[in-house]
């Protein structure tokens, strides 16, 4: 007799995550293919996004590699072409890709800097996004996750560009969630706070005093795991969480809480 599904169970599902060649997009995708969805891993990175795909296949899940660069707006496009090419629908999208760019008081940031933060993070998750939803409404719903950042919620000093364009995708958020709700498309933000990726060691700039520093800032006292992102990531796409559209769900051992 065949177990009955639980709304976590995700057999016959397509999930797209782009920025999967390592870190939270990496953990995600792996994740997807656990509960048993088949997913299309995306990146620039072409060998880290290898990796994931081999590492999937492994596991006995189901994967396949698709480069993308998402502040590329035919790239998008092949990228979700490819989707459906390859599997005939899309259930699920992870729009995890970004940079943080380089570190800069505001009225000291270059404007190429500006560009290229705000080009990847917030018009690149918009194009994704654009090219994403007719893939899902011609599947007969889904979600969106977007992956913001505790900078999308709260100001931190330096990185302009990178703070604007993780607020400005929390509001698209938002719009998309309404304009989409009753077409059966859920489109939320996640908003971690310092994750062990290699964004934060760069962030931090591989320097221990400064990665202690940030870790203090949270209260649960510690970093977190890419894995546990992946978990908040799935949930929301999963039935388990099936009214809840629209938030900025922050999972950050409570840095935005005081």
């Amino acid at each position: 007799m065949t177990a009955p599904s639980t709304p976590q169970d995700m057999h016959g599902k397509v999930a797209l995550v782009t920025g999967a060649a390592s870190g939270i997009g990496r953990s995600t995708a792996e994740l997807f293919a656990r509960r048993g969805a088949k997913v299309v891993v995306s990146d620039v990175d072409e060998s880290g996004g290898g990796e994931t795909v081999q590492r999937i296949s492994a596991a006995g899940g189901e994967a396949t590699w698709i480069a993308c660069d998402i502040a590329n707006p035919a790239a998008v496009e092949a990228l979700v072409k490819g989707t459906l090419e390859a599997y005939g629908r899309l259930d699920y999208a992870v729009n995890n890709a970004g940079t943080e760019g380089r570190q800069y008081p505001t009225a000291e940031t270059p404007e190429e800097n500006w560009d290229w933060v705000v080009g990847v993070n917030l018009k690149g998750t918009w194009l994704c996004m654009k090219a994403e939803i007719p893939a899902l409404l011609a599947s007969g719903g889904g979600a969106i996750v977007n992956v913001s950042s505790i900078a999308g919620l709260v100001g931190f000093p330096g990185i302009c560009a990178y703070c604007a364009s993780k607020h400005g995708m929390n509001g698209l958020t938002k719009v998309a969630a309404l304009e989409y709700a009753r077409q059966g498309i859920r489109v939320n933000s996640v908003c971690p706070g310092a994750i062990k990726t290699p964004m934060i060691e760069r962030f931090t700039h591989h320097e221990r005093a400064q990665s202690d520093a940030l870790v203090e800032r949270h209260p649960m006292g510690r970093m977190g795991e890419p894995e546990e992102i992946a978990e908040t990531i799935v949930w929301l796409c999963s039935d388990a969480s099936s009214f809840i559209t629209g938030q900025l769900l922050a999972a950050d051992g409570g840095y935005v809480v005081p």
